[in-house]
C-alpha cells in the first residue's frame, strides 16, 4: 500500500533485482524505531540457527517469478531456501525460477489451486518449531528489510505470523489509481488500529510451530475448499491462539487489475471467499468481526442502491433540491476521505475531496459483492481468473 511507510535503504543490487524504488515512501506515523530494532535483531536473531524457507506458488508466472525471487535474494536477511511450486504451469516458469537461483517443485495432480500447491510443499518440509516459512505470491516483490522487520515482531512469542502491507506498481490510469487509494486507506487503518484483519496472501512470514498447530487442529494446512486461502489461514491461526501482525514497514508490491472486468472478477472472488469462510466457521468469537464486515457490506450496498434510486426519481419527477442538511453530511464524508488518505500526497487528497471518482469505484466493488453473494447463495465454488504473461513491475 502507498500508506504510512518508512524510508528504505536498500543496497543497489536489491533495487536492480526488483525494479521497485523502495526509497520513495516515508513513514511518519507512530511505530518502532526501525534502525535500532533491526540493529538489535542483527546482533541477536541472525546468529541463531533458525531456518527460513520461502515458498512461492506459481501458475504460469514466467514474466514475474524472477523478480519475486530477486527481491528475496536482496533481503537484508535472506531466506535460507527458496522453493518455487510450479502448479500446472505451461510456460517457462520452471526454467525462469531455476535460472533465478530457486529450487523448483512441481505439484502433482493438484486441482485445489494455490492452497493445494502449498499443502503439497508444506507436507514435504522438515523444520523445527523455531523455524519459519515465508509464503509469497509469484507476482509480488518484497521491500529489502521485509524479513528482518518481521523478525522484530516475532520477539513476542505469542505472534504466530507477520503479514505484508501491499501496494501496487505505478498506477496506469483511473482504475489502478483508485486501487492504490483503497490500499493506502487499508494501510492507514492497520497503522492506526494495530489489528490484522487478513494475513495478506501477497506475503506472510509464519512460525512453523503455528502452522503445525493449524494442522493438528484441522487436519490440514491450508483449506482447499476456500477460494481465499489467506483469509482462512488467518482465522485458523487465530483459532489456534496465535496473534498476527501486519507492520506497515513490511511492504510488498503486487499486481493491480488493469480493467473493470479483471477488477470485478478479482473482487468477486475475494468477497465469495469471505462468505465461504464465515459461513464455514459459523458464529464464534473469531468469526464475529468477519460477520460484522459482511453485514456492513450488505448495508452499504442497500443504502447505495436506495440513494441512487431516490436521486433518480427526484430528478425525473422534478423534486430534486439541494438540502443544506444533506450537503453538510456530504462535506463531513468528504473530509473523512481526505484525512484517511492524507499521507498519500496532494493528488490523492484532491481526488478524495471530489468524492465522485471514488464513488464510481465503490459501485464497481459493490456490484462484485452482489455477484459474489449470488454465487454463494447458489452454492457456486467460484473461479480463479489469473493474469498471465504480464510483468507487474515497471521501472
Amino acid at each position: 500500500m502507498n500508506g504510512p511507510c518508512i524510508p528504505w535503504s536498500p543496497a543497489p543490487v536489491s533495487m536492480w533485482a526488483t525494479g521497485v524504488d523502495w526509497g520513495v515512501h516515508r513513514h511518519t506515523g507512530a511505530g518502532i524505531h526501525l534502525d535500532g530494532a533491526l540493529a538489535s535483531i542483527r546482533a541477536t536473531v541472525l546468529g541463531d540457527r533458525l531456518i527460513i524457507t520461502a515458498l512461492i506458488p506459481a501458475h504460469n508466472e514466467a514474466a514475474n517469478v524472477g523478480l519475486s525471487i530477486g527481491s528475496l535474494h536482496g533481503q537484508t536477511r535472506p531466506p535460507d531456501r527458496i522453493i518455487v511450486i510450479s502448479d500446472n504451469s505451461t510456460d517457462s516458469t520452471v526454467e525462469v525460477a531455476r535460472g533465478a537461483g530457486a529450487d523448483v517443485m512441481e505439484s502433482v495432480g493438484n486441482t485445489a489451486r494455490k492452497a493445494g500447491a502449498l499443502n503439497q510443499a508444506l507436507a514435504g518440509l522438515e523444520l523445527s518449531s523455531h523455524d519459519f516459512v515465508l509464503v509469497m505470491d509469484a507476482d509480488t516483490q518484497l521491500s529489502p528489510t521485509f524479513i528482518e522487520r518481521a523478525l522484530v515482531d516475532f520477539r513476542d512469542s505469542t505472534v504466530g505470523a507477520v503479514g505484508a502491507v501491499f501496494d501496487g506498481v505505478q498506477p496506469q490510469g483511473y482504475l489502478q489509481y483508485m486501487q492504490r487509494l483503497e490500499w493506502a486507506r487499508y494501510a492507514e487503518s492497520i497503522d492506526r488500529t494495530r489489528r490484522t484483519f487478513v494475513l495478506s496472501g501477497t506475503a506472510a512470514l509464519i512460525r512453523w510451530q503455528a502452522i503445525g498447530d493449524v494442522h493438528q487442529i484441522f487436519g490440514r494446512y491450508y483449506e482447499e475448499r476456500s477460494i481465499t486461502e489467506d483469509m482462512r489461514m488467518t482465522m485458523d491461526l487465530k483459532i489456534a491462539g496465535w496473534r498476527l501482525t501486519s507492520p506497515v514497514d513490511c511492504q510488498a508490491t503486487t499486481e493491480m487489475m488493469p480493467t473493470v472486468l479483471w477488477l470485478f472478477r478479482q473482487r468477486r472472488r475475494w468477497y465469495l471467499g469471505a462468505l465461504q469462510n464465515v459461513t464455514a466457521y459459523g458464529l464464534t468469537s473469531v468469526s464475529m468481526p468477519y460477520w460484522r464486515q459482511q453485514m456492513m457490506l450488505s448495508i452499504s450496498v442497500a443504502l447505495m442502491t436506495l440513494f441512487l434510486v431516490l436521486t433518480a426519481l427526484s430528478v425525473a419527477l422534478g423534486w430534486f433540491v439541494l438540502n443544506p442538511f444533506w450537503m453538510a453530511i456530504g462535506v463531513v464524508f468528504a473530509v473523512e476521505r481526505v484525512v484517511t488518505i492524507w499521507s498519500a500526497g496532494w493528488r490523492a487528497r484532491l481526488t478524495a475531496a471530489l468524492v465522485l471518482p471514488e464513488l464510481v469505484f465503490a459501485l464497481i466493488l459493490q456490484s462484485a459483492f452482489v455477484a459474489a453473494f449470488h454465487q454463494h447463495l447458489t452454492r457456486q465454488t467460484g473461479s480463479w481468473h489469473h493474469l498471465e504473461g504480464v510483468s507487474h513491475v515497471r521501472n
